[in-house]
């Protein structure tokens, strides 16, 4: 029965569907804590490495393993016509006066495309690289667990390659967006070059060149941390767009075929020069340094490092600084 209207009586009118929560907008992450967290995962990783293959009986078996000691004098000093090259690479990179030039690099390139605070932040880093490099070289002892293909000499980490890869990223704090794209492949097989140097001369071992990789991009995440906020930055990249996206992927393409054509080149000719294992931690070595290298600069790929003058003073930036783009 009904009562002037076409609703049943005795039931309610039905109400309508609940309304859908509104999408919240992504949280964006600071650059600032994204560079700190990659910082302490270098730390952890370098922490971990150093207790492994110095302190541990598999490590420093497996350190001996790829480069076995030489039975004479009891060296690392690898059996190949390739020990002069690397000596003269070494003694080319450690010169004092090609050090000096490097780092003044740094502080030139920062004045002329105005990041003076970021030249002078990366030179810090790098003297506080080696420095750092030295004090756990000498703090961290090598115990002795009779194992033959090792000694209880200490030399982790790398100093030469610490400060080759802490150069390398000091670049990337002054250059801008455009340009570190280029210099990231080049600059990291030079790395590359140096740590293989090192290993093939019998400076140093795998764990030692692992180290001063993790060493150096650890410091730089810290700088540009620093310098992050400093600058103020409070808002992360947005994402990529279909055009940076698809350039992206084509620059990623060209150095893969770059990396994969120089292993082509280069692998064969070391595996005619070099024993098995020291292929196998030059190998690893160069692979490790693009890797690590790569995810830093890509971290930053869009950071502008130019510190207003209001915040050298200690004063807030105003708006209008965070419209700069490099």
């Amino acid at each position: 029965m009904t009562i002037g209207s076409s609703y049943p009586v005795g039931r309610s009118t039905p109400s309508p569907p609940p309304a859908r929560p509104l999408p919240t907008a992504r949280v964006a992450v600071p650059l600032g804590l994204r560079l700190l967290a990659a910082a302490l995962c270098c730390l952890v990783a370098l922490a971990l490495t150093a207790a492994v293959f110095v302190r541990t009986y598999p490590g420093q078996w497996l350190d001996g393993l790829l480069l076995p000691r030489a039975e004479r004098g009891g060296g690392y000093e690898q059996e190949t016509v390739l020990v002069g090259p690397a000596k003269t690479v070494l003694a080319t990179f450690g010169s004092p006066t090609l050090l000096a030039a490097l780092l003044g690099a740094v502080l030139l390139v920062g004045v002329l495309r105005r990041r003076l605070v970021a030249g002078v932040v990366g030179v810090g880093m790098v003297v506080g690289t080696v420095v750092t490099a030295g004090v756990v070289k000498s703090a961290l002892p090598r115990p002795d667990l009779q194992i033959e293909s090792s000694t209880t000499h200490n030399s982790f980490p790398s100093g030469h390659v610490a400060a080759a890869t802490a150069l390398l990223l000091a670049f990337m704090l002054v250059l801008p967006g455009w340009a570190r794209r280029w210099v990231t492949v080049p600059g990291a097989a030079g790395v590359s070059v140096i740590a293989s140097a090192t290993m093939i001369a019998g400076w140093h071992r795998f764990s030692d060149v692992l180290g001063g990789v993790l060493l150096g991009v650890a410091l730089f995440c810290l700088a540009a941390a620093a310098l992050a906020g400093l600058r103020g930055d409070r808002e992360s990249d947005g994402g990529p767009d279909g055009g940076s996206l698809w350039r992206g992927l084509a620059e990623v393409a060209v150095g893969l075929v770059a990396l994969v054509g120089a292993v082509v080149i280069v692998v064969p000719a070391l595996a005619a020069s070099v024993q098995r294992g020291a292929l196998v931690a030059i190998v690893v070595a160069g692979a490790s340094t693009m890797f690590l290298v790569g995810s830093v600069v890509f971290l930053v790929r869009s950071a502008d490092f130019v510190v207003p003058l209001r915040a050298r003073r200690g004063e807030l930036p105003s708006p209008s600084d965070f419209q700069k783009i490099s």
